[in-house]
């Protein structure tokens, strides 16, 4: 098992993506921290793991310090340290450029840039203090590299993930701790459906004729979840130590680097 007892945090791990990571990481020996802004979501998520000794739900909201800082603590109660942290967490409001509203675009960076930054201090600072290392996965996007029609702050915002994954991973490897990003592109989840239902409301057609369209096409079919999630595991173990500061494309094929 690559995680063996490792302790893993997941943000946004109350559905789609989020806990297609959480069963991953779960399946690799890791005990699993599911956390969510829905309490309720993060606890189906923790029961669908089985293993109630293994696994942990926190309701968290990654846009205030004083939650995350509350959950760590819970974690360290609970567990007494943190050895991965997975920024799962994520925001979208579709419209088109000329559309956006300052307060759409406010609300996907403090999601997905700044709550991700955030979060990640918080947990650094547990895993400097522990003098043993770490691992921190961030859920970029293709979107980041390619951009895309009506998700200009979505966009931005997965760019600055980039970014900020280069940064983190440059400045605490001194500490042991590897940073890296996942790049994800037409995963089957709740938000990718979201997207196709926005598009059709302004364009017309079906839903689903949309949604099983929006696949990468060498792929041919939708990305799942837990695939996702095996490429996370393995960014948050040991084998992965030469793999620093990347953001890796998982979109099937779609972004050419």
């Amino acid at each position: 098992m690559l995680l063996k007892d490792r302790v893993v945090v997941i943000t946004g791990a109350g559905r789609g993506m989020g806990r297609g990571i959480a069963e991953a990481v779960a399946e690799e020996g890791a005990r699993v921290v599911a956390t969510d802004l829905d309490g309720a979501a993060a606890e189906e998520t923790a029961a669908a793991l089985g293993d109630g000794d293994r696994t942990l739900a926190i309701a968290l909201d990654v846009t205030r310090s004083e939650s995350i800082e509350a959950a760590i603590d819970t974690v360290i109660s609970n567990w007494g340290r943190i050895d991965g942290w997975v920024n799962n967490a994520g925001a979208i409001r579709m419209a088109s450029a000329v559309e956006t509203t300052s307060a759409d675009w406010d609300l996907q960076f403090e999601v997905n840039a700044k709550g991700l930054f955030v979060c990640s201090q918080l947990a650094a600072q547990r895993m400097i203090e522990q003098s043993d290392g770490g691992a921190i996965v961030n859920i970029a996007s293709n979107a980041g590299k390619a951009g895309y029609p009506n998700m200009v702050a979505y966009n931005a915002s997965k760019a600055a993930v980039i970014s900020i994954t280069r940064s983190l991973a440059a400045e605490w490897a001194e500490h042991g701790i590897n940073v890296n990003a996942v790049c994800p592109g037409g995963v089957d989840t709740p938000m990718l459906r979201e997207c196709a239902e926005w598009i059709v409301e302004r364009a017309g057609g079906d839903v689903d004729e949309l949604l099983a369209s929006m696949l990468p096409s060498q792929l041919g079919r939708h990305i799942q979840p837990g695939e996702v999630g095996r490429l996370v595991a393995f960014l948050l173990s040991e084998r992965a130590q030469l793999i620093r500061g990347q953001s890796i494309s998982s979109d099937g094929g779609d972004t050419p680097y």
